[in-house]
């Protein structure tokens, strides 16, 4: 940010073929990352909030894995295929490893917060006291081949137990209630490495490590804009990790799977916080970057890149603002000549507004009623303190800091640092969180049959085409 950003591309915007990929889940318009990842990893729609099942499977239901005549409703995913056959597999995140996109790679779970067996207990008790798998558990007892060789990202919590403090804050401790370390577990293997800062990831010799974990943080990892404070422990980028897992898993003659997620993506725009998101975003152009230098020019013949999103959000981009002007500024449009006014436009009620903004979220700054009072307050502009996975509450509270209180249905932004890292975009309906978009995204490939990737498809058909890259007689001269 802070170039002119019209003419620009992201890495993968430089990839020859392009698709649009239709997101819903089997049973919504709009998805959840769940169901969306499911699709891509098995090549089978299914329900919201669910993974590594088919359609039929019911959302909290231990029970429903399985058909009345007994037979499961698993779907193979994408890395038991591979592991199956010999290939080294992998995943980075900046979220937690357990979280729904990275978790759809490797487990199947009726439900996606059922991340630890406390999650389990507190939610559905019943899948608890039925001994059924929460994800880390599946992580670590992976069933297939030799299991997953890299696996990094957040989410220490779910891994140690609740009697046992955080590696980086003896004051936090672990989620598990079963007293299982799955850290340690882990460690069991052979040339097995586990790491919790960038420091650690550093000193990995990847030509002594066969299987990598690192967790570096208890749950997600930092932004990328926080990740440089002082005030928090020294965590790697999402390019560091690709390519320290790259350099694990490329050693493998019979091939490798590495998915990558900026899964903060996400979480900013959750929160109605566009600067994090784009901030994100352009962390993730650099870790494809950083890959595609990283390969061999064999490697890059036989290596399928393929870049998409598992579903939008309600970002938009609008107002007729001049030709670069600031993304994250005030619109500022042009005169009747065509050339760049002075002033920020204005909206019908006479103030300014921003070019980003979403339709939904924490961002309302409108009218609410408040019930207990009967009382009608009116939004102000409004800075968010805890940018997690969704946005925070309606009115002024611990985590809201309101700058201003105007009478107007809008707050006046004139004075307001509307490109600060902390500001929350305004948004059309109040919610406590900003929803995922139901629109077609955009997938971008290179490399062996990425000529697959054109038109508009289902987003399962993302599952074959990396399917059918991975037979590696095609390579053969």
């Amino acid at each position: 940010m802070g170039n002119s950003g019209e003419e620009n591309n992201l890495s993968w915007e430089s990839f020859p073929n392009t698709a649009l990929i239709k997101v819903y889940n089997s049973n919504q318009q709009t998805p959840d990352s769940a169901g969306t990842m499911s699709a891509i990893m098995t090549g089978h729609k299914t329900k919201a909030y669910t993974f590594g099942y088919d359609q039929d499977v019911v959302r909290g239901d231990h029970t429903s894995v399985e058909d009345y005549e007994g037979n499961s409703r698993k779907v193979t995913t994408l890395l038991e295929h591979f592991e199956k056959e010999g290939k080294s597999t992998g995943i980075v995140t900046t979220a937690r490893i357990t979280h729904a996109t990275p978790a759809a790679c490797y487990a199947h779970s009726p439900e996606r917060n059922w991340e630890h067996d406390a999650d389990m207990k507190s939610k559905h008790k019943n899948a608890y006291e039925a001994g059924f798998k929460d994800i880390a558990r599946q992580l670590i007892e992976f069933p297939h081949g030799d299991g997953l060789e890299v696996a990094l990202g957040g989410g220490r919590g779910a891994f140690i137990p609740e009697t046992s403090p955080d590696h980086e804050d003896p004051t936090n401790f672990g989620k598990r209630l079963d007293g299982r370390n799955l850290i340690n577990e882990w460690l069991i293997q052979p040339q097995s490495s586990f790491v919790y800062d960038h420091a650690g990831l550093d000193a990995v010799d990847t030509n002594q490590t066969s299987k990598l974990l690192g967790l570096f943080e208890p749950a997600h990892m930092q932004y990328e804009i926080d990740r440089a404070k002082p005030i928090y422990p020294d965590e790697p980028s999402l390019e560091q990790m690709s390519i320290k897992a790259l350099e694990v898993l490329r050693k493998n003659e019979k091939g490798f799977f590495l998915m990558i997620e900026a899964g903060r993506i996400d979480h900013a725009h959750h929160a109605g916080n566009a600067h994090r998101a784009l901030m994100e975003t352009i962390r993730l152009s650099d870790a494809v970057r950083g890959i595609r230098k990283s390969l061999t020019k064999q490697e890059k013949k036989e290596t399928l890149i393929l870049v998409t999103a598992d579903h939008s959000h309600t970002f938009t981009i609008a107002g007729y603002p001049t030709r670069g002007n600031p993304i994250l500024g005030l619109v500022v449009g042009n005169d009747s000549k065509g050339q760049p006014e002075k002033e920020p436009k204005k909206d019908a009620l006479g103030l300014p507004y921003t070019t980003l903004g979403y339709v939904n979220g924490g961002g309302y700054t409108g009218s609410v009623l408040n019930k207990k009072s009967d009382s009608i307050s009116h939004g102000g502009t409004h800075f968010h303190g805890e940018f997690g996975d969704g946005g925070g509450s309606l009115v002024a509270g611990n985590d809201w800091k309101y700058i201003n209180v105007p009478r107007q249905s809008r707050p006046d932004l004139s004075e307001v640092d509307v490109e600060c890292e902390n500001y929350v975009q305004e948004a059309g309906i109040p919610m406590g969180s900003e929803t995922h978009g139901g629109e077609d995204v955009v997938a971008y490939a290179e490399g062996p049959m990425a000529h697959l990737i054109s038109g508009v498809h289902e987003q399962n058909f993302i599952f074959h085409v990396m399917r059918f890259a991975s037979d590696a007689s095609q390579f053969d001269d």
